[in-house]
């Protein structure tokens, strides 16, 4: 999350942009945001799974491909 003088810096930038570029702005923003969520999903479903393939991962017989 972006500090207030940052944030103050960029309210002041897209006031004073024409109102068709403000839109833009807006739809720039709500892609980030979307963009932003979909990798915390991803990141949260990465980390429940990996108790789940724990065991297959980290075996003897597959210790060789772990030294590459």
């Amino acid at each position: 999350m972006a500090d207030d003088a940052h944030a103050k810096s960029l309210i002041e930038k897209i006031t004073a942009l024409p109102t068709e570029r403000i839109a833009e702005v807006e739809d720039f923003v709500d892609f980030l945001s979307q963009r932003e969520h979909g990798l915390s999903l991803v990141r949260a479903g990465a980390a429940a799974s990996a108790p789940a393939f724990a065991a297959v991962w980290d075996n003897p017989e597959d210790a060789v491909y772990d030294a590459a």
